[in-house]
């Protein structure tokens, strides 16, 4: 299945969805007359929606009024092609963002107070007031609206691809990101296991949203859900119908080592209450508009304490996650000439090329697409990348910080886990080789570790790995 068409098609729908609520809203109201725009917004058109906003800002006509505004603004954002978006966002960050004189008359007052005098309460206030923009509150009008929180986590996924082009829309993203963190607080949503009986619309929408191993059938999607898999989802009361993170968990005996077997639709299903081990295979965010929202890690708690108690077999709770980062990292160090190759290998790598030259010959292995079908190289190849992918999960770090370079890697020690197992040729898909050099790794989640793990990495930045691990870069 194409990722490309699927996700075109429910754009398509679910911008359908929100145009027949809006429209709805005004027809309620008397307002489904009001005559289109231009999708590139020029500037009479650009007025009209800076008159709308104004008058939505204003709080002229009460409640009702408000939700018909809101639900005005956004008929005719649906409309704009890209110009017509980036002059839209253009106008509320140049327009609609916080008044620096009221701020700093707020600001001033503060200074003034003495003592925390009878004033101290409402200038703090006043204070806090200065300090929300006109365009925070236009987006909160459309909480009301049916799909209007939708609305804004889409708006966002538009504003978030023309960040790059414009970097004065900084601010509009940052206020946009906050607000939603508010309602997106991981209290407020539900976990979900989805199964095969779950309604086909939401089906799809897994097909369409998962992220690191796409599904390739029908077949494909209902062998991940079989009786010996497990699928939990976040869900939103606002966005009943939206996953906005899913996990996929295989229930197998042993730590899972490659992708390509996991997912064998011809492997028999196996009894979970037989399992003793948890395997999250994939992990997919749902939702652009939501990104810096974060509630990954809450999942994997929440879907650990379930399977725990429904299966209590279960005794290893592990991942088996893709190195995403590792060929980009290694090419940029082959091309550099970095000393990346151990002095021991240098030998054996030299035997993959017959000019013998020591570091490019690697790079004329991982050159040909299908280098894994080489056995001959492969072997000699096996034990050099192995010991890379090692230093790379535990010795490389951000420059901006000392996290783990790998944000895969970086995802797992946050929540408590340890680089457990290098696994050679664990995916091998067109995927698998470009990102990974087709190698995966266990992340182990200790259940009497994990808080120990955290602390390790979070607070000392020290990366906890196995002695299998440790041993390869020794």
């Amino acid at each position: 299945m194409s990722d490309n068409n699927t996700n075109s098609g429910f754009l398509i729908r679910t911008r359908g969805l929100l145009r027949r609520a809006l429209k709805d809203v005004l027809r309620a109201t008397g307002r489904d007359r009001t005559a289109p725009l231009r999708s590139d917004l020029p500037d009479e058109d650009l007025e009209v929606i800076k008159e709308i906003i104004d008058f939505s800002l204003s709080g002229k006509g009460g409640e009702a009024s408000a939700r018909a505004t809101a639900a005005k603004l956004g008929n005719h954002y649906i409309d704009l092609d890209e110009v017509g978006r980036l002059r839209f966002f253009g106008l509320l960050a140049e327009n609609y963002g916080v008044n620096i004189k009221e701020l700093s008359k707020a600001i001033d007052d503060y200074r003034a107070l003495k003592n925390k005098d009878n004033n101290f309460d409402a200038t703090i206030n006043q204070l806090r007031d200065s300090l929300v923009s006109p365009r925070i509150n236009l987006f909160r009008q459309f909480n009301s609206l049916d799909h209007g929180i939708k609305f804004l986590v889409d708006m966002r996924a538009d504003l978030r691809e023309l960040l790059n082009k414009n970097e004065q829309l900084k601010p509009v993203d940052t206020e946009l990101r906050s607000l939603l963190r508010g309602w997106f607080d991981a209290g407020f949503l539900e976990l979900r296991n989805v199964t095969w009986e779950a309604p086909a619309d939401l089906l799809e929408k897994l097909m369409a949203y998962e992220a690191v191993h796409e599904i390739q059938s029908w077949t494909d999607l209902k062998n991940r859900l079989e009786s010996d898999r497990r699928c939990y989802a976040f869900f939103h009361p606002s966005m009943p119908n939206e996953p906005l993170i899913f996990v996929e968990v295989a229930l197998v005996n042993g730590m899972a080592n490659n992708i390509q077997d996991l997912l064998d639709e011809s492997a028999p299903t196996t009894d979970p209450e037989l399992a003793d081990t948890a395997i999250f295979y994939s992990i997919s965010n749902a939702q652009k508009g939501l990104s810096g929202v974060s509630f990954g890690d809450f999942l994997i708690k929440k879907v650990v304490d379930h399977l725990s108690h429904e299966l209590p077999n279960l005794k290893t709770f592990a991942t088996l996650s893709p190195i995403p980062g590792f060929r980009k990292w290694l090419d940029i160090k082959i091309q550099s000439n970095d000393e990346v190759i151990s002095i021991k290998n240098k030998k054996a790598l030299s035997e993959l090329s017959s000019n013998k030259t020591d570091q490019l010959s690697l790079k004329n292995l991982l050159v040909n697409p299908l280098w894994y079908q080489d056995h001959d190289k492969t072997s000699i190849a096996e034990p050099i990348l192995i010991e890379l992918a090692a230093r790379y999960l535990i010795e490389e770090r951000q420059k901006s910080s000392d996290n783990a370079l790998d944000t895969v890697t970086h995802f797992h020690l946050s929540n408590g886990a340890r680089v457990e197992r290098i696994n050679w040729l664990a995916d091998i898909s067109k995927k698998g080789i470009s990102q990974s050099a087709g190698m995966m790794v266990n992340y182990l989640y200790p259940l009497d570790k994990i808080l120990d793990n955290h602390e390790s990495y979070v607070t000392k930045s020290e990366i906890p790995a196995s002695n299998e691990v440790k041993d390869l870069i020794k």
